[in-house]
């Protein structure tokens, strides 16, 4: 196998239409930096490929001629290092908030320009989430409704908890601003905001970004996207 360049962002693509991939390759490897390292038609497939490539991305199709790719996720991102992109021509906000809630941290849907797709590999291969604001809206529709008495009222006491400043950069990751960018806005460095979010995690019981803008929605401590 050819040696590639430190930079290059390792893609594999995972679709059960062999033109539907083909077109993939091509467009990702038209662009610098982006290295399409296989192939995949099944969920099988796709993870015997991420064993043996370890890919950054792996851009996945949700159906697989009638496999749900969803449940191969977690075995999926085995692989040290590989982050999930699902790309999607399926609309269905329960399928999105399955397919996050397994690991993926970026959904693009078909429909979309290929500039927002390359765009997405980026954002992800970068630790970032990727959603367009109208499908978090979507994505987040039942869970940004107000929980039972007693769950919010366990919650309270991890909430209080919060310093002041940790709760500012909860509301900015709730609008979506990445690390660089809330440091920028607090007057902070990207180091500070990271500490702050890592004690955040802590107190709330939280594992990412992803799953602190939901927790943020839902108990009112940022505004869910209109």
């Amino acid at each position: 196998m050819a040696m590639l360049p430190p930079s290059s962002v390792r893609v594999l693509i995972v679709d059960d239409h062999g033109i539907m991939r083909a077109g993939l390759r091509m467009l990702l490897e038209s662009q610098p930096g982006l290295v399409v390292v296989g192939e995949a038609a099944t969920c099988a497939e796709a993870v015997a490929l991420a064993t043996d490539t370890q890919p950054d991305v792996i851009v996945l199709d949700l159906d697989l001629g009638g496999e749900n790719a969803i449940a191969s996720m977690p075995t999926l991102l085995r692989a040290p290092d590989t982050r999930i992109l699902v790309l999607t021509g399926v609309r269905d906000p329960e399928v999105h908030r399955q397919a996050i809630r397994q690991g993926a941290l970026g959904l693009v849907v078909k429909e979309k320009a290929a500039e927002t797709l390359l765009h997405a590999i980026m954002q992800v291969r970068a630790g970032e989430v990727w959603l367009e604001r109208t499908m978090i809206a979507q994505v987040l529709g039942e869970l940004t409704r107000p929980q039972p008495a007693p769950q919010v009222s366990a919650e309270a006491a991890n909430i209080a908890k919060l310093t002041e400043r940790e709760r500012e950069v909860i509301t900015l990751v709730g609008e979506g601003l990445r690390n660089r960018h809330i440091a920028a806005r607090l007057y902070i460095s990207e180091a500070t905001v990271r500490h702050h979010l890592t004690a955040i995690f802590a107190k709330l019981g939280i594992a990412d970004r992803f799953e602190l803008a939901i927790y943020a929605y839902q108990h009112g401590l940022a505004k869910p996207p209109a």
